[in-house]
């Protein structure tokens, strides 16, 4: 009795008539959860960055891995939120909780696959991305504490994505929370107390994924949730993974181009010195810290979309489509209006160095001038994959961070220096909001014609 009660108060139902609460009791957890995700990484931005601009250059160039590794779970997981929300949406919860298993099964693996190459290989990942000789030992240390924890991150990743599918975004924020606060408390005392330094900072990191993934277990062992996660559910079935790959591979493929993206502007930056690769991760930190509330709006209506696309309820899909268009564009706007007026302040959180502030804030407003369109971006991808369109959503989310990403910061600053380094995301980020406008507007036309043929 009191595990049905519990299910109760933590699952939303999907086919609640009233969108826009239906939506906001979804996102709102959401967001709070991605938010303080980047509180996460800000708050091990700021005391890193008290260790000298060498630290936080040092872990700002193990981003790249790190998005790297989350680029194989988030590739499953939205894979598997798409799969459990449409069969969802269809009343086949059978087939959801086969999905939601295989995908489990599925990361363990991979993780651990991922954790042995990149260990094997850190030292030279590290010098082809441009690490000095005052940057590199300090990077290995960090890495080398942090990876060996990276199965349990995207075990995280996955369960994040099957637990919000099925309408219980309120277990994933409390789990996230719980995750942070522990983060927190652990950070100045492994990291100065210890002292221990950064290995202290990826420590306590990786004492945090611990417990979020406890809770996601004692979740599934309780049958909390309606998707039933067991081993007893795993499914070999050929058509059931390739369903989850082929939704689930433009998002690893967009998070693996973020990842070289990454590498790729650090690599550009170091040319100049250490102080401008810790000046470009403090920005990389703030526009996360924008991103991630955006795609937590995202996350929350993909579980409603999916829903509403496997019952064939076009119009509700199109109602949620307008709605959530209407809050992503408006956060990344006040977002990147609030952060261009703000450059100093926000940076003077991360670093006291003068030279660092300077360069920090000249990045931090070219970064965010065009920062308005990724609500746009992020939504459109979202909505793709929600909708089973795998490879419309690849065209959409490799822009920003491949295609067209990638050539300009290899072209730019050979022409222009340091300013062709900044201007490489500028462009992409505009580039990439005008496709995923054209993107929008095409499949809106297409869903009315559906909600209105029989």
């Amino acid at each position: 009795m009191n595990e049905g009660n519990t299910a109760l108060t933590w699952h939303v139902d999907l086919s609640d008539q009233k969108l826009p609460r239906l939506l906001l009791r979804l996102a709102i957890p959401s967001v709070i959860g991605l938010s303080i995700n980047a509180l996460q990484q800000a708050l091990n931005a700021i005391f890193v960055g008290s260790l000298g601009a060498q630290a936080i250059a040092a872990v700002s160039m193990t981003m790249p891995i790190i998005i790297l590794l989350g680029a194989i779970g988030e590739g499953i997981g939205v894979g598997t939120a798409s799969f459990i929300s449409r069969h969802l949406g269809a009343g086949d919860e059978a087939e959801a909780s086969r999905g939601a298993s295989t995908a489990l099964a599925l990361a363990a693996p991979a993780g651990l696959i991922m954790t042995v190459a990149l260990l094997a290989i850190l030292r030279w990942v590290f010098i082809a991305l441009g690490a000095s000789p005052t940057i590199l030992p300090i990077a290995i240390d960090y890495a080398t504490i942090l990876l060996p924890g990276s199965t349990l991150m995207l075990l995280t990743i996955v369960s994040g994505f099957i637990v919000r599918a099925e309408g219980s975004t309120r277990f994933s924020m409390w789990t996230m929370l719980i995750a942070f606060i522990l983060n927190a408390a652990l950070d100045p005392i492994f990291i100065f107390l210890l002292g221990l330094g950064v290995r202290g900072a990826a420590l306590a990191t990786m004492l945090s994924q611990i417990a979020a993934i406890s809770f996601y277990t004692g979740y599934f062992i309780k049958r909390t949730g309606t998707v039933l996660v067991s081993i007893s559910q795993v499914s070999l079935r050929v058509d059931l993974i390739r369903q989850l790959a082929l939704i689930g591979a433009p998002a690893t493929t967009t998070s693996i181009l973020a990842a070289l993206a990454g590498m790729f502007l650090y690599g550009a930056t170091a040319r100049f010195g250490d102080d401008f690769i810790a000046a470009v991760g403090i920005a990389v930190r703030i526009l996360t810290i924008g991103a991630l509330p955006i795609t937590g709006f995202c996350i929350g209506s993909q579980a409603v979309l999916g829903f509403g696309w496997g019952a064939r309820d076009f119009a509700r899909v199109v109602k949620v489509a307008k709605l959530m268009v209407s809050i992503t564009v408006s956060l990344s706007v006040v977002y990147s209006a609030a952060v261009v007026a703000f450059a100093r302040p926000l940076v003077k959180l991360f670093s006291d160095s003068d030279n660092v502030t300077e360069i920090a804030v000249l990045s931090c407003i070219v970064f965010h001038l065009f920062f308005g369109f990724y609500g746009i971006q992020s939504f459109v991808t979202t909505m793709l994959q929600s909708l089973g369109r795998a490879r419309l959503s690849a065209v959409v989310s490799f822009a920003r961070q491949g295609y067209l990403f990638i050539p300009a910061v290899l072209l730019f600053p050979g022409i222009s220096g340091f300013s062709g380094v900044l201007a490489s995301q500028a462009v992409a980020e505009l580039g990439a909001g005008m496709i995923a406008l054209f993107v929008m507007l095409r499949q809106f036309a297409e869903l009315r014609q559906g909600a209105r043929d029989p």
